[in-house]
C-alpha cells in the first residue's frame, strides 16, 4: 500500500500565492482611481473624504474613512472596489497580522485609509506580504497552535484561521477583480 504525507503548510501557502500570481497582480495591476472609487448603483458604502460620507458609522485615522453601520442593514449596501480592498487590507489581514505576527495594532477606527487606488495596492501587497511570511513562519506544527484570545473562537487551530484568510482573499478579491471588468465593460474596454 503506497501512502502520500501532504504538506499541509506548503499547500496552504501556495493557495494563495497561486491566486496572487496568476489572478491578482496581473488584474489589479493599472487600476485607476476612478475605477477605485466607482460605484454602479447609488447609495454604496465606499471610502470617502472624511466629513463627506452619510454612512452612519465612519471608520478611519487619516483623510478617508470607510462606511459601517451596526446592525448591517438588510440587505447590505452594495460596496465598491475602494470599500472591498479597505475590508481585505484591515479587517481581513492588517487586525490579523497585528494580532498574530507582530504588526502594528489596526482596526477599522484607526486605520488610515487610501485616497487612489495605488495607494490601495501597496497597502494591500503589504498587509498580503506580512500575513504570508507569518504563515511561513508557522512552519507545520505551528498550524495545530490555538489561534488564542484574539479571534473569536480562541480554541480553533492556526490552520483553521489559515484556511478562513485564504476563503476571504479569494473571495473579495475575485469581486474587485469582477468589478473592474464591470467597469471596464461599462465604461468602455480600452483599446
Amino acid at each position: 500500500m503506497h501512502t502520500n504525507s501532504v504538506d499541509y503548510h506548503h499547500e496552504l501557502l501556495e493557495q494563495i500565492t497561486f491566486h496572487r500570481a496568476a489572478l491578482w497582480d496581473r488584474r489589479l495591476t493599472g487600476m485607476t482611481d476612478e475605477e477605485y472609487f466607482w460605484s454602479p448603483v447609488p447609495g454604496a458604502w465606499s471610502i470617502h473624504p472624511r466629513g463627506t460620507s452619510t454612512a452612519p458609522i465612519q471608520g478611519g485615522a487619516g483623510d478617508f474613512t470607510i462606511d459601517f453601520a451596526f446592525p448591517e442593514p438588510d440587505p447590505a449596501p452594495f460596496t465598491t472596489i475602494a470599500w472591498r480592498l479597505g475590508h481585505v487590507i484591515v479587517g481581513v489581514l492588517a487586525a490579523r497580522n497585528a494580532a498574530h505576527f507582530g504588526a502594528p495594532p489596526a482596526s477599522y477606527e484607526s486605520w488610515e485609509y487610501a485616497g487612489t487606488a495605488e495607494e490601495a495596492l501597496a497597502q494591500l501587497n503589504t498587509q498580503l506580504d506580512t500575513w504570508l511570511d507569518g504563515v511561513a513562519s508557522l512552519g507545520q506544527e505551528g498550524l495545530a497552535v490555538p489561534v488564542g484570545e484574539a479571534e473569536p473562537y480562541p480554541e480553533a487551530a492556526m490552520a483553521v484561521l489559515v484556511l478562513h484568510i485564504n476563503r476571504e482573499l479569494i473571495h473579495h478579491l475575485s469581486e474587485v477583480c469582477l468589478l473592474r471588468d464591470l467597469y471596464l465593460h461599462t465604461n468602455g474596454v480600452p483599446a
